[in-house]
């Protein structure tokens, strides 16, 4: 039976979310209609937006996050559909991929403990992206959503293996927006920063980031020195090193794109390296996507994690004592 017409006010709004997901970097211009239709209203019932009133008010319904069953709910409830319930993991696989890969959606929002799978695993707008989701409609959005979009790139981009030509902004966990230079070394980085650290490190600070014009563009040398951790041999650092105060681990994280994993051999120097570190440590080896991880698989060290960013709720664990924590227990004083 063929799909009826949706009525104007709920064509209008379908459409809205479609520009919205576009102008933010989601790749729906070769999806058929009615791919692009389940994106947008996937998105829609995560935003909370049923009207193009609704806008302003995005990601702050009651209810939310919601679970892929609540987001078909809500689907047909609003959106003049009768789609089953027991087709929520195309939710997950399908409809909401684009906006979770492109970060615009955090897909553990509810439980981050919960399984990919998990039909409960709760989904919602990252914060990161409100107000300029909630701006939209005001005269001028195109541009303000260009503006936003400047120095991160587009999972269009991502997905096409363009690379990155303008400089990279990073917003900090302080709201600070920091410039790297152009690359996708630097675009990983980012997403380090702002999808990594969210999900596995949200308490953490960022002690240090490296950029190929300036090793270290951010370094806390009274945070690192409080760990144990000195920089006269900054080139020898991971990327990034983060500090979760309030587990008491520091995250040593090596951004992948064309060398650079954190191998047998360079766990040892890191080791070294942090010999005078006070708290445990968690060595993490970070990918753009799962070809680069193909590449540098058979390098990857023992008892470290691996980090995929167009897959960020999931992490590799290359052990087999234990799942996702510090390499090793503090010394006793």
């Amino acid at each position: 039976m063929a799909r009826k017409t949706k009525s104007p006010s709920v064509r209008r709004v379908i459409n809205e979310a479609i520009d919205v997901l576009q102008a933010l970097g989601v790749p729906l211009a070769s999806a058929t209609q009615r791919q692009r239709e389940m994106s947008a209203m996937s998105f829609l019932a995560v935003a909370g937006v049923t009207h193009s009133a609704d806008w302003p008010s995005c990601g702050t319904h009651p209810g939310a996050p919601l679970g892929t069953r609540q987001i078909i709910a809500f689907i047909n409830k609003h959106f003049e559909e009768s789609i089953s319930l027991g087709s929520y993991d195309d939710i997950r696989r399908k409809h909401l991929r684009g906006a979770v890969l492109a970060g615009i959606v955090l897909g553990s929002a509810a439980n981050p403990d919960a399984a990919a799978n998990d039909p409960r695993r709760g989904y919602g707008i990252n914060s990161l992206y409100l107000p300029v989701i909630q701006a939209f409609g005001q005269t001028g959005w195109t541009a303000q959503a260009a503006k936003f979009m400047e120095g991160r790139t587009p999972l269009t981009d991502v997905m096409g293996g363009k690379l990155a030509v303008s400089s990279v902004a990073v917003i900090m966990p302080d709201g600070s927006v920091l410039k790297l230079g152009p690359g996708q070394h630097n675009a990983l980085q980012r997403s380090i920063v702002e999808q990594f650290r969210p999900r596995f490190a949200a308490d953490s600070h960022v002690l240090y980031l490296g950029d190929a014009d300036n090793r270290s563009i951010v370094c806390d040398l009274e945070r690192l020195k409080k760990i144990g951790l000195t920089l006269e041999a900054s080139g020898s650092l991971p990327d990034i090193v983060l500090w979760d105060e309030k587990r008491g681990w520091i995250f040593l994280v090596e951004a992948v794109h064309s060398f650079g994993p954190i191998s047998p051999q360079r766990l040892i120097a890191l080791e070294k390296l942090c010999g005078s570190c006070t708290q445990p440590l968690v060595f993490v080896t970070a990918f753009l996507d799962r070809n680069a991880f193909r590449k540098f698989a058979p390098e990857i060290a023992w008892e470290t994690e691996v980090w995929i960013a167009e897959e960020p709720d999931h992490m590799i664990h290359f052990n087999g004592d234990r799942f996702f924590g510090p390499r090793k227990a503090p010394a006793s004083a």
